[in-house]
């Protein structure tokens, strides 16, 4: 009888090799260049994953091999179709057959609805499609999701700063490129409150929805102190003229400076820690960090671990020495000899020794011992700050 081994029982003679791709061999007998091959197979794949998809919380590379009697058969998904191409590639320098049955995201169950517009104040983006699962992440009202497959009611989407997670279909509306573009284009207002209310007529007798700050709608013209705006689905609403700005401009005019990014990280004061939030109705650590800056026009990376590593290095020390208003703080375990380092924790450096962070609600902490603010845990676990201000690198402008 043919004996079948796989990757999991190889793991336990090789503990070393890595986890990330199954080898399923078939064959009649033990033989050491089929193992020699099944090694090299594996090693191309983990590079090419290494290579194209090494943060798997911004790219899909979710390939197997299979290999069976001196063929190679590639399952599986990804949305790097440069990686596929790739490996393919390389599975025929091997002078092996290749058959290449893996899916390139966006896949058929999307068709021609390649986009979602958030269609609430907030929508909730979870790891997984259940609405049980962890919040991964948020997006705001009237942001593009790029649509990379369905299953059921659920989509995985991937957000503006590159998220992939999964949103229900209650939360957004499908649209196609043509349609994308169409909203995109339409004159929009852009919510500057905290929160507030969109409402079925200018005398505010019914509330459509609620709203909070970073929403946007399509505006259609002034009623008296409102502006009646259109949502993605179609509804109709009026928000109060006082509350919103034309959207154009406000691009065109904001500058993110350190005084902005503070005023509206102070303006988020008391705002309950939310694990995945990015909104005014509760932020995660470094989704608080995350809207002060989305607030001044920049989309940053959505966690603090991926945070750390765009803009410049500054107090390289770890002196809190040559910071400046609006410079993300890190916090967590340094590295040692045996162990990687480990962010955990980001804030906003305020000056005077102060910076502003989500831990339990937003609220502003010392590195002064002197001070009532004093945070003497984080201050300890001080792991560096960044400056993306004059600093692009990693960063984008929002749209």
């Amino acid at each position: 009888m043919p004996k079948l081994f796989s990757l999991a029982a190889m793991k336990l003679l090789k503990t070393t090799w890595p986890i990330a791709i199954l080898l399923t061999l078939v064959w009649s007998g033990c033989h050491t260049d089929s193992w020699r091959q099944i090694g090299r197979l594996e090693e191309i794949n983990d590079s090419i994953r290494v290579t194209y998809a090494p943060d798997k919380r911004v790219a899909v590379y979710d390939i197997s091999l299979l290999y069976d009697k001196g063929q190679v058969k590639i399952i599986g998904e990804t949305n790097q179709p440069a990686a596929l191409e790739v490996l393919e590639e390389q599975l025929l320098l091997q002078e092996i057959r290749v058959d290449n049955q893996a899916i390139t995201l966006p896949d058929s169950s999307v068709g021609e609805m390649a986009y979602a517009l958030v269609n609430n104040s907030v929508c909730n983006i979870r790891s997984e499609a259940r609405h049980s699962a962890e919040l991964a992440t948020q997006a705001l009202l009237g942001m593009t999701l790029k649509v990379l497959k369905r299953t059921g009611e659920w989509y995985l989407v991937q957000t503006p700063d590159g998220y992939i997670s999964w949103v229900d279909h209650g939360g957004v509306q499908l649209m196609t490129a043509s349609e994308q573009l169409r909203w995109s284009k339409s004159p929009q207002v852009i919510y500057l409150h905290n929160y507030g209310n969109v409402y079925a007529d200018a005398e505010e007798s019914a509330i459509v929805s609620d709203v909070v700050l970073g929403d946007r709608l399509v505006a259609r013209q002034q009623s008296g102190d409102h502006v009646e705006v259109v949502f993605p689905d179609g509804r109709l609403g009026y928000v109060r003229q006082s509350e919103v700005t034309d959207f154009k401009t406000w691009k065109e005019n904001v500058s993110a400076t350190g005084d902005g990014v503070m005023g509206y990280a102070l303006d988020l004061l008391g705002t309950p820690y939310l694990w995945g939030g990015t909104s005014a109705k509760g932020v995660d650590c470094s989704g608080f960090t995350k809207t002060a800056y989305l607030m001044n026009g920049y989309v940053i990376p959505r966690d603090a671990s991926q945070q750390i590593h765009a803009g410049q290095v500054v107090d390289p020390a770890l002196k809190f020495e040559g910071l400046a208003k609006g410079d993300l703080m890190f916090f967590g375990r340094a590295a040692t000899d045996t162990t990687q380092q480990r962010v955990t924790h980001v804030g906003l450096w305020m000056g005077d020794s102060t910076f502003v962070h989500a831990s339990r609600n937003v609220r502003v902490s010392s590195v002064d011992p002197a001070s009532e603010f004093y945070d003497e845990s984080n201050t300890n676990r001080y792991l560096g700050s960044r400056r993306y201000l004059g600093n692009e690198r990693g960063i984008s402008k929002w749209y």
